[in-house]
């Protein structure tokens, strides 16, 4: 059998093998896909962090913080005041897992 040195087959392999690095890859597409629709949502309303955080009734660093991927705090009380301030609603939907692919892993 040959073996590959693709770096995302590798993954995708390794994460198909562990429950909790899948979970753990979940949780982080989650944050991810959470802060690129605060931000896109916040940019189309045409406003600054400020600006959105003085509507939302918060600070700037809390918005900032809302927009890193890296975040791990996002709440949906705290989503749906921004949704509120950007005259927007909050939506979860539950899709099938393999709708975005292996554990969204995809090369760039």
């Amino acid at each position: 059998m040959k073996r590959t040195k693709d770096g995302l087959d590798i993954l995708r392999k390794r994460i198909a093998k562990s429950a909790r690095l899948q979970t753990l890859v979940e949780e982080e597409r989650a944050n991810h896909q959470a802060a690129l629709a605060l931000r896109a949502a916040r940019k189309k309303a045409g406003l600054t962090q400020v600006q959105l955080a003085k509507e939302a009734g918060t600070t700037q660093s809390v918005i900032a913080r809302l927009e890193d991927a890296n975040y791990k705090g996002h709440t949906l009380r705290i989503l749906e005041h921004i949704a509120e301030a950007l005259d927007r609603r909050v939506e979860i939907r539950f899709r099938p897992a393999t709708e975005q692919g292996s554990y969204g892993l995809h090369a760039p």
